[in-house]
Parts: C-alpha cells; structure tokens; sequence
C-alpha cells in the first residue's frame, strides 16, 4: 500500500511516517516548505519527498507510483489542491488517527495513550526513554526530538504503541487505549471546545474509551470523575516523588506518571526507574538551552508558563535574573485566557512581550497587541511590549552578557520566535 503524507514535515504527520515506512508501506509526501526534520526523514529512508504543495505535484507521484491513502495533517485547509486531487480520483483521505488504529490493528499492538492539556509531550517522552533504559521493546509516535531515538519507531517485537493522544480537533476520541494516561486537564483549544464542560466531558469520553486510566487525583476531581476500578488515581503529595530529581515540579510530576506506566508493562521496580529517570535527558524545545544562559521552551498556556519557569527558578543560579521573551501562541487563545495569565510569570524578573504568533486565525475577530494582554497580568510592571527584530536581539545580547537567563518562550512553529532564536544564534 503506498500512503501519501501531507504535511509530512509536521511533528505530528513525520513521524507516523517513519512508522508507516518501518511497518513495510511505500511511503511519500510533501510539505510547503523543506527543514531539518525532512532532511532527517530523508535519510532514515522516506527519499520521495516533495516541497511544495500542489495539484499538479500530487498527480505526478500519483501516476509514477499510484496513492492508495492520503494521510493530512490538521493544519491543512479543506480546501487544499492535494485534498481535492485524492477526492476526484477516489483516494481514501484522512486524518493521522485512522492509520494509528490500522497499523495498530495489523502488528497487534496495544496503545498507550498520553493526553492532557499540558505536559503530554513530555510524558510520552519519559515512558519512551524508560522503555529504553528496561530493555522494553517498543514501537511509539512522539512529536519531538530527542537525543535517545527518533521521532517515529515501529518494532516488530513491541507489545505497545506509545502515542500523545492529542485533544485538539476531538482526535483522541478516535483511540481506543488500552492504557490511558492524563498528564493534567485545564481548559484549552477553546475553538473546539467552546465552553469549559464540553473540555471536560471530551476527557471524561476518552477516559470511558480506555480500558484503564493513570491520573491525578486532583484532575479526576476536576473532571468529576466516580470511583473506578479501571481509574488509577495518583496523589501528588506522595513522597516517593521527591525522589526524583530532575528540575521542576511539573517534570517530576510527568516523570511519576511514567513511571506508573512502565509499572502496568514491565517487571521494573520503582527504584530503578526513579534512577532512569534522573537520567532523562530532555527533549527539544522544553528548556533547550541555544547558547550558555539562552533557553527555548514551547509553553503556551498560563500553566505552561508556570511549569517552564519553575524549572528554569531551579535551574537559575543563586541571585541570577530570569528574563523571558514572551510570543503568545495564535490570537484566538489569547481572548480566552487573557484573564488567565495573572501571576504565571512572578518567576520572572522581567518578560519581554512580543505580538501573538497567527494561525487558524478568525479573520472576525480584532487582534490584541501585548500593552492590552500585559494589563491582564497582576504586575503589569514586570512586562514591557516588544518586537521580534535587531533591537530584541540586542536586547537579548545585553543580557547575556550581564549573565542573565533568558528564556524564550513560544508555541509556534515555522517562522515563531524558536525559529528567529536558531536563526539568529545559528543553532541547527
């Protein structure tokens, strides 16, 4: 079967395409633009890539090789020329989640599925790298890059499929796992959800669909949760976890959880997975140091924030500043939470402000700049508006050089500040 990926250079398309080519499918896809992750693609092997997205460019893959499915990401518009050419040529179209369930089905893999508004990333991660440390064998889809493995790896003597089963779009409603875990709930994607109990109730359905559920106690509260056998509730204040060392609260937090994970699959005792744990060597973009003192981090709701500076207070020497540049991610969030930020940055000693990155953006509705976000904070003396250009990299500069920590901030993608900082500080 030949499957065509659209998009295939996204974090999310990419590395279900590794699996896809490792699972013995013909594999090919294109993307608007070519980067560092496509070239990797290229060579673990998926070589037919296209840059550029077009109906004409479809049609030739399609007559040299013919497609049988067109996997899309969610970030392709309906009305995308690659869509309509596999609608007038009756090539089955769909999003990620149907082909998960169907390589799935045909290599008998069960699924982990990692979800929750934050930290599901970083969860799904940590099960992966403790997988690896116990000799697990397992096959798992992770949206990030690491330095222990790819993005994308199907093993043909795994039990599991570890994926992050993604709200955005109601995508996890399309899993059946048969381990869930919640990583922490807060209202989010509010285009989707337009209010907080239809959140809520999407998480209270994708726990019902799952045959057994790790989660916290104070998020089963959250979701109204009743008492049940399949529901594995953890309590945050267990000291077992101050045995974990890594930096942060909220990664401590991640790394319990995935560690009672790797206890429902393996005969590992806590104690040894609390050593690989503190040895977990984190992921990009979540507290990525650039250049010495100079950080990125994807966080883009208030709890993110507050997750990424209570590392980064850990991380900080003694009497050290923390600056952070801060580039909301899209407009759309911001009318929703904007009452939300109040003290997310009191870690800071000064945040930089930059305009929402755009996407999928109500044409509608008015943008607001950073002076009127900045009002909503309970300090508001601690921000100051600013603009992604020389004068920010200077200003950036100048703190380094007086020994600050400056982390940036943002949830975008190609063409966000992270890109901007790699640009300019020529990380690749």
């Amino acid at each position: 079967m030949h499957i065509y990926f659209c998009g295939i250079g996204g974090a999310g398309i990419g590395p279900l395409a590794e699996i896809a080519m490792q699972s013995g499918y013909e594999v090919s896809g294109s993307d608007q633009q070519n980067s560092s992750y496509i070239e990797s693609l290229k060579k673990a092997g998926i070589t037919d890539i296209s840059i550029g997205q077009s109906y004409e460019q479809i049609a030739q893959v399609h007559s040299a090789h013919p497609i049988d499915w067109l996997v899309y990401s969610s970030a392709i518009a309906p009305d995308a020329p690659q869509l309509r050419f596999a609608s007038d040529n009756q090539i089955r179209q769909s999003k990620r989640d149907e082909l998960i369930n169907a390589i799935a089905k045909d290599k008998q893999l069960s699924i982990i599925g990692v979800a929750g508004t934050h930290g599901k990333t970083t969860t799904t991660a940590m099960i992966v790298w403790l997988c690896y440390q116990q000799q697990v064998p397992i096959s798992y889809i992770l949206p990030a890059k690491t330095s222990f493995g790819p993005m994308g790896r199907y093993l043909s003597n795994s039990r599991y499929l570890v994926i992050e089963a993604d709200e955005f779009d109601r995508n996890f409603l399309h899993f059946d796992p048969w381990l869930s875990v919640i990583s922490g709930v807060s209202w989010d994607h509010h285009e989707i959800f337009p209010t907080r109990e239809n959140y809520q109730q999407a998480f209270r359905d994708f726990i019902a669909k799952s045959q057994q559920t790790i989660i916290w106690q104070d998020d089963a509260n959250y979701l109204g949760l009743a008492q049940d056998s399949k529901i594995m509730l953890q309590d945050a204040a267990n000291p077992e976890i101050n045995k974990i060392q890594l930096k942060g609260l909220y990664n401590r937090l991640d790394a319990w959880l995935a560690l009672n994970a790797l206890l429902k699959i393996s005969d590992a005792k806590s104690s040894e997975l609390i050593e690989s744990l503190n040895l977990f060597p984190g992921l990009s973009r979540r507290m990525e140091q650039i250049v010495t003192n100079l950080y990125s981090d994807y966080a883009h709701t208030p709890e993110k924030i507050r997750a990424a500076l209570s590392v980064a207070k850990e991380m900080a020497l003694p009497n050290q500043n923390v600056i952070v540049i801060y580039e909301p991610l899209t407009d759309r969030r911001q009318h929703y939470m904007l009452n939300d930020y109040r003290d997310c940055f009191a870690n800071a000693t000064q945040v930089y402000w930059l305009p929402s990155y755009l996407a999928r953006e109500d044409p509608n509705s008015r943008v607001l700049p950073p002076a009127e976000l900045i009002a909503h904070l309970d300090d508001p003396t601690i921000a100051l508006p600013a603009e992604r250009n020389d004068d920010l990299k200077r200003l950036i500069d100048a703190h380094l050089n007086k020994g600050d920590m400056v982390v940036c901030i943002a949830g975008g993608g190609g063409g966000s500040l992270d890109d901007w900082l790699r640009e300019k500080y020529f990380l690749k």
